[in-house]
């Protein structure tokens, strides 16, 4: 084997069925060689994307995401969607090109030290050097990325260890008669080099396929985490994206929650876990719930931005925070009660403990009644008569049209805060939005997984106009795959989560306009369908067209015309 089959073999071996990429000559032999294994090759427009898609397929289906990216600017590229997985402890593999070993700090073309570059943002970073250690060296990746606390990691193959070994000797160019001195040399240190890359290439052998357990809490911990939760009386649980990574234990996780009966927020991908409506789960006020609370389980959610950096939580509450890091468990707060662990195990276990629970009626009815009354003043925000779109009618509609199993993927500020609100996801894992880094451009790339991940579910993208510059081009990467995602665009002609503040405070729009782009026409222009939204009128006749075109196999894009929304007026985060 020469090396692109040794690492399309690893691949195979651990249960990789895409690996996304952009081509390059550096990595050709790794591309040629997985689809000649059965690996999917799915080539995207950017490099970014290319990784948010590994991203997501990891979120889907608990395997690490592959992308194989060429050397230089096609690996640094990356950096942003990487720096995005750390945050989001996504468990993926980037795989990137490099020059030929000899020529490293030579000038040769694409030449950076990636490790050095890429070390901050990624669990572990290294260069392989011989081609016998390609194979183990990305089999501990596997184990790497995985473990403990999940993370990206990145390897850099060079070029002249993924060709076969005759190849390499004529790009070389060792002569077969030299005659001058310096001729002999050159090829007797270039036969010598090409010798120990290839040494025992032959005799490489392959481990099985890697299974990592997830941290698991102490029975003791669990007891008295048990114990207090019998003392509260206005008990609250978060539950952020670490509460689904294990995704052999989702359904489980759910049905502890249930049994638990704590009243509940769901953030970022743990959305939809309980389905669309459960009596326990909450939406709205959630700043007001936690000052009132008397105890309070983070379950895989760090006191960060979103939670005041713990300010929002009462002084005087009981904190639980089960987490699988104990930095970000220690973030901006002390809990009284730490689990270093997987916090969907976390929940698991208490709910075994548990015999009987309190009921917490009246709490529960507090917090019901007050998300019920938010969610009535939205649904009467809906009917304002506007010239164009109006958002929240949008977003009301959608609610109603999609499916119980549809996909929701979210990449944008103001537009997508605004469908967070609103469209509830009605199963686990049925949404996908970027993380703590806050992202723009993910859209593309997560929906590419989610459709090749269920290619029998509606995959609705929610994108801003913003962040739609970052996945326009990737509508020819639908196209060209086959990949009958539904689009909608708030095109509201600006960046309107800065632009609102922005002007508030310096009554300047400065950088913060857009143009009333035909996003419509310019999808039409890859193959997909484009469809004009700017009459609230036609807001369900329009999003059942949409769902006609994808469901007999064509990308398409609604692009909503927005008029101005006040509906997030004062929602900067610093």
């Amino acid at each position: 084997m020469y090396g692109g089959e040794l690492i399309a073999w690893v691949l195979s071996i651990q249960g990789v069925r895409h690996v996304f990429t952009l081509c390059g000559g550096h990595i050709s032999p790794i591309l040629v060689a997985a689809k000649n294994s059965g690996i999917k090759i799915i080539d995207t427009r950017h490099e970014a994307t290319a990784v948010f898609a590994a991203d997501a397929m990891s979120r889907l289906t608990g395997i690490p995401g592959v992308a194989v990216v060429t050397a230089g600017p096609g690996a640094t590229n990356t950096l942003t969607a990487l720096k995005n997985a750390q945050l989001a402890m996504s468990r993926l593999i980037v795989i990137a090109g490099a020059p030929a070993t000899a020529l490293r700090g030579h000038g040769a073309l694409q030449d950076v030290d990636l490790v050095e570059l890429f070390s901050p943002v990624v669990k572990w970073c290294t260069t392989v050097s011989k081609v016998k250690d390609l194979a183990k060296t990305l089999e501990h990746a596997f184990e790497v990325c995985q473990d403990k606390i999940p993370g990206p990691v990145l390897i850099e193959c060079p070029i002249d260890l993924l060709y076969e070994e005759s190849l390499v000797r004529k790009v070389y160019g060792i002569k077969e008669h030299a005659h001058s001195f310096k001729s002999k040399a050159l090829n007797f240190y270039l036969d010598k080099h090409i010798d120990a890359l290839f040494k025992q290439a032959d005799q490489v052998k392959f481990a099985a396929s890697i299974t990592i357990t997830p941290p698991s809490p102490d029975t003791h911990t669990i007891q008295r985490i048990a114990d207090q939760l019998a003392k509260s009386h206005r008990p609250l649980l978060l539950v952020g994206a670490q509460g689904l990574m294990n995704i052999d234990s989702v359904a489980a996780t759910a049905a502890a929650i249930k049994q638990l009966n704590i009243p509940v927020y769901l953030t970022s991908t743990a959305r939809g876990l309980l389905g669309e409506d459960n009596a326990i789960q909450m939406h709205h006020h959630r700043k007001q719930a936690l000052r009132e609370a008397d105890l309070v389980i983070l379950a895989g959610v760090p006191c960060d931005f979103r939670l005041g950096y713990g300010k929002h939580i009462r002084h005087d509450a009981m904190i639980i925070s089960a987490n699988r890091s104990k930095e970000e468990m220690y973030l901006n707060c002390h809990p009284d009660i730490r689990v270093e662990c997987d916090p969907g195990s976390m929940l698991i276990a208490l709910a075994k403990t548990v015999s009987v629970m309190p009921e917490w009626q009246q709490w529960n009815l507090q917090l019901r009644q007050r998300d019920q009354a938010r969610t009535e003043e939205i649904a009467q925000q809906g009917t304002k008569k506007t010239e164009n779109i109006n958002p929240v009618q949008l977003f009301l509609e959608l609610n109603q049209l999609k499916d119980s199993d549809s996909i929701i993927v979210a990449d944008g500020g103001d537009f997508v805060a605004t469908a967070s609100y609103i469209v509830h996801p009605t199963s686990p894992l049925s949404w996908l939005d970027s993380g703590p880094f806050g992202t723009l451009g993910v859209g593309a790339g997560f929906a590419l997984s989610a459709k090749l991940c269920h290619p029998d579910k509606e995959v609705w993208i929610i994108f801003g106009d913003g962040a739609f510059g970052y996945s326009l081009a990737e509508f020819d990467t639908f196209c060209r795959h086959g990949i009958p995602v539904i689009g909608i665009v708030g095109n509201d002609a600006c960046w309107n989560q800065v632009a609102r503040d922005q002007l508030d405070i310096f009554n300047d729009d400065v950088g913060t306009v857009l143009a009333r782009t035909a996003y419509e026409k310019v999808v039409e222009g890859f193959g997909a369908t484009g469809l004009l939204l700017k009459d609230p009128a036609h807001i369900k006749a329009v999003l059942h067209e949409a769902r006609n075109h994808a469901n007999n196999g064509r990308p398409v894009l609604v692009n909503a015309i927005l008029s101005k929304s006040e509906f997030r007026k004062g929602s900067i985060s610093i």
